[in-house]
Parts: C-alpha cells; sequence; structure tokens
C-alpha cells in the first residue's frame, strides 16, 4: 500500500478511536506532512523517535470537546494516478472547515499557503 495513504488512514482511524497517541516509520515525506498538519492546527506534536533501532514518527492528536479534529480524510494523488492543480484550480475545503495538503517547488504546504505562495502542485490529500 501507498505509505501516506497508510498514514493518513493511520491517523484518521486513531483519532476516531480517541487514542492519544499514534506512530509511523520515519520518512522525510511523512515528516513534512506532519509539520503541516502541525502548523495548521490538526495535530498536537510530532516527534522523532528510535524504536528497536529503526527510526519512528511519534504524533500526538487534537480534540475539539472530546471530538477529533480528523473525522475524515480523502486520497487525491495515487501512485496510479497523479492530480496537479494550478495555483487557481486550489479551493477550500468544506467550507475553509477542511485542509487540502499538496506537494509544491516549495515544499509540503496547505492550500491556503499553497495561494499566499502562488504555487501550485500535486494534490496529496484532503481532510476534514
Amino acid at each position: 500500500m501507498d505509505p501516506i495513504s497508510n498514514m493518513i488512514i493511520m491517523l484518521k482511524n486513531a483519532s476516531l478511536r480517541s487514542k492519544e497517541s499514534v506512530s509511523f516509520p520515519y520518512s522525510k515525506m511523512k515528516d513534512a506532512i506532519l509539520e503541516c498538519l502541525k502548523k495548521e492546527g490538526y495535530i498536537k506534536q510530532v516527534s522523532k523517535k528510535i524504536k528497536k533501532g529503526f527510526p519512528t514518527l511519534e504524533v500526538e492528536l487534537v480534540y475539539e470537546d472530546k471530538k477529533p479534529k480528523i473525522s475524515e480524510v480523502e486520497r487525491i494523488s495515487k501512485q496510479s494516478r497523479r492530480v496537479y492543480f494550478k495555483m487557481k484550480e486550489i479551493h477550500s475545503v468544506r467550507n475553509s472547515s477542511g485542509l487540502l495538503v499538496l506537494s509544491t517547488p516549495k515544499g509540503i504546504l496547505s492550500g491556503k499557503e499553497a495561494r499566499k505562495e502562488q504555487v501550485g502542485g500535486e494534490a496529496l490529500f484532503r481532510l476534514w
């Protein structure tokens, strides 16, 4: 399975089960995505740890009034089909209650940041 898809599904499932934290195998791409989610307020903290000799990412989840901040995710680009958005094609997700994550020439950015930076890129996923 695609590692990014696996990560976002694990985030969704852990938050729906009211888990405090979840861990993933480390990669630079996952770390950049999680930092973007942290900046937007969808996760509390990301920390890199070593478990059994392998690097992992430990993520603390956010809840608002005991409801998970991440309740649904949707993968846009897949390994078999890549989807790219121009800057003018980037719109808000769920009336600005959601988040679009893009891989741009300036790194991993949210939809709002990409519009501010005036760059487009590969649409990775949406969450709300």
